[in-house]
């Protein structure tokens, strides 16, 4: 039997499973399912907090699924940039280190964000330290403190206005200019790494078609700047209740330019869309959908597929809301039809 029949068979078993009993108040039928990294052809992620990595059935499983892993939160600037200036690295190297040690590639997220400016930039004193310079060097210290493991980054994260009508007012933006200061953290980051790939992330590109072509047209005017851009990365946070053939229009549109596509943070919600039984269904299919899309792109545009987590326990829409439940594994780290939605979407 050759490996696609096996994998579709599998799956469709998983499936039949998954389909017996689907009564909100019902327990599941165990689902039984290779590990993700080992059916996609291309590389397979999920977020992680260091914190998590204490926790050894989170760490098998992680270890287990994945081949790619990106902090969460720790390397934001909010982590590691601290009150007095100094930069604080314990965990984002905690999580470094352990993907080091189980041959796990390392994303780094994020460099520059709109939201929560440390103090330490807000209140910088011009006369002793300059905005820009100090800009720089922080850029130089977190990309070449991981220089040769980090294999991209997202440099500048949800700077898209949500209706599209432009860049978002930041402190960078104010500082060093809307444009200029994507522009030099692409710079800058390169000049620390030669050799990882540079993103431009966002989130609603796909339910919001005018913001996914100011992001594009974002992207072009950067090429044509000279910015070393080298991908598009789409976070691709979802509820059970969007819309079937959004990510697929996405998709498509975003390879359009021809760059490497990251699906940077899925999750699905089940926070809208019907009963329980409905969004569970719901959920499996975008799931579904978002495999075929991105298994539907060249190679060469394939840069990684992450989930924003592996186990419902540790999803920030789950500290958000206690009864939803968005990713692919349950609290107890058992594969959900979801997952083997996202499976059979592979082909």
């Amino acid at each position: 039997m050759s490996p696609g029949l096996h994998r579709r068979a599998f799956v469709g078993s998983a499936l039949a499973l998954g389909a017996c009993n689907r009564r909100a108040d019902a327990q599941p039928a165990p689902i039984s399912l290779p590990p993700l990294k080992s059916i996609a052809r291309f590389p397979v992620g999920a977020c992680i907090q260091a914190v998590h990595l204490q926790d050894p059935e989170l760490a098998r499983l992680v270890v287990e699924q994945v081949s790619q892993l990106t902090p969460e939160w720790e390397m934001k600037m909010e982590y590691i940039c601290q009150p007095d200036g100094s930069f604080r690295f314990d965990g984002p190297d905690q999580i470094a280190a352990f993907a080091r040690t189980h041959g796990l590639r390392l994303f780094g997220h994020t460099l520059v964000w709109y939201d929560q400016p440390p103090g330490a930039f807000a209140n910088l004193d011009e006369s002793r330290v300059r905005f820009a310079d100090a800009y720089r060097n922080y850029i130089l210290a977190v990309v070449g403190r991981y220089r040769g493991q980090a294999v991209g980054w997202d440099v500048v994260n949800e700077t898209v206005e949500d209706d599209g009508g432009g860049i978002r007012d930041s402190l960078w933006a104010r500082r060093l200019g809307k444009l200029e200061h994507i522009v030099l953290a692409f710079q800058h980051a390169r000049e620390a790494d030669p050799d990882a790939v540079l993103f431009l992330n966002d989130f609603f590109l796909e339910t919001h078609p005018e913001k996914r072509r100011a992001f594009l047209k974002l992207a072009e005017t950067l090429l044509k700047a000279g910015a070393p851009l080298g991908g598009l990365g789409t976070q691709t946070h979802l509820a059970a209740g969007d819309q079937k053939g959004l990510i697929k229009a996405a998709i498509a549109d975003l390879a359009s330019l021809g760059l490497p596509i990251h699906i940077s943070e899925m999750d699905v919600s089940l926070q809208e869309g019907g009963s329980r039984a409905e969004r569970l269904t719901r959920q499996a299919d975008l799931y579904r959908e978002a495999a075929e899309a991105y298994s539907a792109l060249p190679a060469r545009q394939q840069f990684a597929f992450t989930m924003w987590g592996l186990r419902d326990r540790e999803s920030w829409r789950k500290r958000e809301d206690a009864s939803d439940a968005p990713l692919l594994f349950d609290v107890n780290g058992r594969p959900k039809a979801a997952a083997a939605a996202w499976v059979q979407g592979l082909g």
